[in-house]
């Protein structure tokens, strides 16, 4: 018997039963919600909810990330309100990622101890972070998220220059370096329930430590798809999102999942990664400039 297979298949289990959990949670909660608010047809998301989804978690799954360009639409579009970006990322992007993390898990050998140990602080992070960002008052959100598309846009802009390292050829880690990852990880899965994804920092930590940047999919998609369904469950409990655009994230991104990771599975991606740039450097202003407007008025 191989017991990093055997983990992989116990953790593969795991993820879809917790999948499941997250999916029939939302449904009770929202259907419980909706008996009581007697609500109508104006929960459903339109073509640009689902349009959203699909093309933010197409590009997600090759490796762009979805939390950065997801909020850069919502604040071209003025489709969310700001202190409840947060929670609709979360909530809607949650089964898209599963869906990555199922594939990659599969089909990327990585040492199953630096994947759980990984997987786990981030979860601990997202159970602690999402208490403090759910309570966030309105203008806190607006800087908070302002100034994490700023660091998004500088962590895209590095990968564009060619800045970031290139990593070595490890498939895990161990000892002082491990421990270095498992807490960066608790931090990066708190900021995550603020709008900051985990991709990219994710994929810096590894390859700092000289992982192969390969192994940093399936950790930061396995992550991601652990801790989203944690997180999104508490904004869900809480009412702190967009039903309607969290639904077109859902939706609209298992598809595009699918068909990134099997039919198209890569593509020149320097221009888009150019473009984000721009487009998130625009989001983080208005993010900012709201917030000032809330101080004065």
């Amino acid at each position: 018997m191989d017991p990093n297979r055997d983990g992989t298949v116990l953790l593969l289990t795991a993820l879809t039963a917790l999948a499941l959990a997250y999916a029939w949670r939302w449904w009770a909660i929202e259907r419980a919600r909706r008996a009581e608010a007697a609500a109508d047809g104006a929960r459903r998301p339109d073509a640009r909810d689902l349009a959203t989804g699909f093309v933010a978690n197409f590009f997600d799954t090759l490796g762009i990330g979805s939390f950065a360009t997801t909020t850069a639409i919502f604040k071209l579009r003025g489709r969310v309100a700001d202190e409840r970006i947060p929670g609709s990322l979360n909530v809607g992007h949650a089964l898209p990622t599963v869906a990555q993390a199922l594939i990659f898990i599969a089909v990327v050998q990585v040492d199953l101890t630096t994947l759980l140990s990984m997987i786990a602080a981030a979860v601990a992070g997202a159970w602690l972070g999402v208490r403090v960002v759910a309570r966030l008052p309105r203008r806190a959100i607006q800087i908070g998220m302002g100034v994490a598309l700023l660091i998004a846009a500088g962590l895209f802009l590095a990968a564009n220059l060619n800045w970031l390292p290139g990593g070595g050829d490890a498939v895990g880690l161990a000892g002082a370096r491990l421990a270095f990852a498992v807490v960066v990880s608790l931090l990066l899965g708190a900021l995550m329930m603020l709008g900051i994804g985990l991709y990219a920092p994710c994929l810096i930590l590894v390859s700092l430590l000289g992982m192969n940047p390969i192994a940093a999919f399936p950790i930061m998609m396995g992550a991601c798809a652990f801790l989203m369904p944690v997180g999104g469950g508490a904004f869900v409990r809480s009412g702190r999102y967009d039903l309607r655009a969290a639904l077109g994230l859902t939706l609209g991104g298992i598809p595009g999942v699918l068909i990134a990771a099997f039919v198209v599975k890569s593509l020149p991606l320097e221009w888009l990664r150019w473009l984000v740039v721009i487009v998130v450097l625009y989001a983080a202003a208005q993010m900012l400039m709201s917030a000032r407007r809330a101080a004065r008025d």
